[in-house]
């Protein structure tokens, strides 16, 4: 390789040398195995935990929203409160059995149907129905919850309520 003539490629002595050498060492090279199976398994069991991570993500923060909702709506829902003398605990039930601490539901001054989808989020039975007079009170809004705070209901509980008879 010490010749001076041209070469015909246009390439450097160094140049060929270096090719003639990685020519030879991949003509010496053993192919590689490829362990085609064992690669489909792993992707495949990879993708299935990144699934149901997913999943499992959904799950809580579909929880998260549905806490959220029960403890939260009530007071964004609700109309004008009564005035201040009123007790509201006497309309507040706690729901118990989802959290470490209770969590208070206060349906002061909301209507049926928003009381009866608040029972309904929490799993709770609707009782009996009926009309009571209270001052300062909206018509055919909620005004007592039996039992109410701070007695403790979990899924399943019946729930009487008191409306507002106007």
């Amino acid at each position: 390789m010490s010749t001076y003539e041209p070469r015909p490629s246009g390439c450097t002595p160094f140049e060929e040398e270096l090719i003639n050498a990685m020519n030879t060492f991949a003509q010496s090279a053993d192919a590689p195995a490829f362990d085609t199976a064992g690669m489909v398994h792993r992707t495949r069991r990879r993708r299935a935990t990144l699934i149901a991570g997913f999943a499992a993500a959904l799950i809580v923060a579909g929880g998260g929203t549905a806490l959220a909702s029960i403890s939260g709506s009530s007071a964004a829902q609700a109309p004008a409160k009564p005035a201040a003398a009123d007790d509201h605990s006497k309309a507040t039930f706690l729901l118990g059995g989802l959290t470490k601490d209770p969590i208070p539901v206060d349906l002061t001054g909301v209507d049926l149907t928003t009381a009866k989808g608040q029972f309904d989020k929490a799993q709770l039975k609707l009782g009996t129905i009926t009309k009571t007079t209270s001052p300062g009170c909206k018509s055919a809004t909620v005004v007592e919850l039996t039992p109410h705070s701070p007695k403790i209901v979990v899924k399943g509980d019946t729930v009487n309520v008191k409306l507002c008879a106007g």
